[in-house]
């Protein structure tokens, strides 16, 4: 009797991981990249830092539901180089990717960062305020 409990125990384990791992890839999901290469200066590493920072202050609930995720990425490592061609990126950036059901089904290229660079206001603003219009209607 003990050992039919575990083993139905253990199936309803394995079965309820199972339906949230599938739910978790069925979910549609924004990924911001910041992409950047091995050199890195002032002005880059503070892009990277402020869109972080515009994040992490702007949308803690989808950072923390999994919604919105943030990924910082040196596309001259092995295995990052494609990021180049899929985004045809030509110096830093930071790029906002949808992914729905596992693959991305729209993504958009924050051009202004660069003009944006030298006042963190206006950088922290930019970044929060195109998040929130590329994740309307996303479930």
């Amino acid at each position: 009797m003990k050992k039919l409990l575990i083993v139905i125990l253990a199936a309803v384990a394995v079965i309820s991981a199972s339906i949230v791992f599938a739910a978790d890839n069925n979910s549609a999901k924004v990924i911001a990249y910041y992409f950047h290469g091995s050199f890195r200066c002032y002005t880059c590493t503070n892009m990277e830092k402020y869109s972080k920072e515009a994040i992490e202050a702007n949308f803690k609930d989808d950072l923390a539901s999994g919604s919105l995720e943030f990924k910082a990425v040196n596309v001259e490592e092995q295995g990052n180089e494609h990021f180049v061609n899929d985004y045809k990126l030509y110096t830093k950036s930071l790029i906002l990717s949808q992914v729905k059901d596992g693959k991305e089904v729209k993504s958009k290229n924050l051009d202004k960062i660069w003009e944006l660079a030298r006042n963190k206001q206006k950088f922290t603003d930019y970044v929060a305020g195109e998040i929130k219009e590329f994740m309307k209607g996303i479930q």
